[in-house]
């Protein structure tokens, strides 16, 4: 396992971030801790929660299962969508989050997180008042460094515009969408994170299940996560994404390579990337992600994968400028 720093933190992370989006869901106590187990065998400091997963049960979860030694990891917990029914528990208003924090941390049974992300963007919230909200609890120590998850590359330029004006803690860490098949992070967010020396944690790697290999046939399937969850359903529904597996699950098979073990190394390949987050619903499952540490990625392979995709367009969409000019 390799370590890299995490922005302009200081702070060194493992190359793998675990995700506990399952703890407590599809993964009950006993199959929390044996990932939980494989991942600190494996070298993983660097752990992601939030406090809406599975009702705040897997910030329970994991809190449970840091205890005796903390110190030695870097948690990561996040913020904004519904805790409850009343209309106030959610968002990024002040109110909401510095509520959020401390439920956050009265599971998580520590006094403070590393890294703490704002989930969404908020259209009803200036980013003044989350910001501030931010700026106050890195003030009181109860969060390290603050966080952005799922905003767009102008969003996240505008937050630290914000944050320099008043000399408030900077935007440490981006936590966008990031596989083979979800490349639009190539085109603004990480560019954006590079230049500004910003951490860039991504979730998805495998799609969702979708470059796992599970689905080597070019249509859709009709059972699992991809078939009976909605927002997946919705995420993951153009033909050519499910070509693009087949394609990809081929190609790894050929090589004698776990598809997720492929993917997993591709997305961290990337040169603005920190750190994947890997998740799963079963110890079993999880070892093709661990295994991603394996794959020696070189440029020649990642561009053979990349080729298998679509590119996404550069932001001026002036196509002529990417695509090789035809010999004379």
């Amino acid at each position: 396992m390799d370590y890299r720093t995490l922005g302009l933190t200081g702070v060194r992370v493992s190359q793998l971030c675990c995700g506990t989006m399952s703890f407590g869901g599809d993964a009950d106590e006993a199959a929390a801790h044996e990932m939980y187990r494989a991942c600190r065998e494996a070298g993983i400091n660097f752990f992601d929660t939030a406090n809406q997963y599975n009702a705040g049960r897997s910030e329970e979860l994991l809190g449970r299962l840091i205890k005796g030694h903390r110190e030695e990891l870097v948690l990561a917990t996040k913020c904004f969508n519904p805790t409850g029914n009343d209309v106030n528990a959610r968002g990024g208003s002040r109110r909401h989050i510095t509520r959020a924090i401390e439920e956050s941390l009265m599971r998580l049974g520590t006094d403070r997180v590393e890294v703490f992300y704002l989930h969404q963007y908020d259209a009803l919230t200036p980013f003044e008042e989350s910001l501030r909200a931010l700026e106050d609890l890195v003030r009181a120590g109860k969060v390290l460094y603050p966080a952005i998850s799922n905003y767009a590359a102008w969003q996240i330029q505008k937050c630290l515009g914000v944050q320099e004006a008043h000399r408030w803690a900077r935007v440490q860490v981006v936590q966008p969408m990031y596989n083979l098949v979800k490349r639009q992070a190539e085109v603004e967010i990480l560019p954006m994170a590079q230049a500004n020396g910003i951490a860039v944690v991504p979730y998805g790697p495998a799609g969702g299940g979708l470059l796992s290999g599970k689905y080597e046939q070019k249509h859709k399937p009709a059972t699992g996560r991809l078939a009976q969850n909605t927002q997946y359903r919705i995420r993951y529904s153009e033909e050519w994404m499910h070509e693009t597996a087949a394609d990809f699950a081929a190609f790894c098979r050929a090589r004698n390579v776990h598809p997720v073990s492929m993917a997993v190394a591709w997305v961290g390949s990337h040169p603005g990337v920190t750190a994947p987050i890997i998740g799963a619903r079963n110890v079993d499952q999880l070892r093709a992600s661990l295994d991603s540490v394996n794959v020696a990625m070189t440029p020649e392979l990642r561009a053979e994968i990349a080729a298998l995709s679509r590119t996404p367009p550069p932001a001026t969409d002036r196509l002529e400028e990417i695509k090789p000019k035809p010999k004379e």
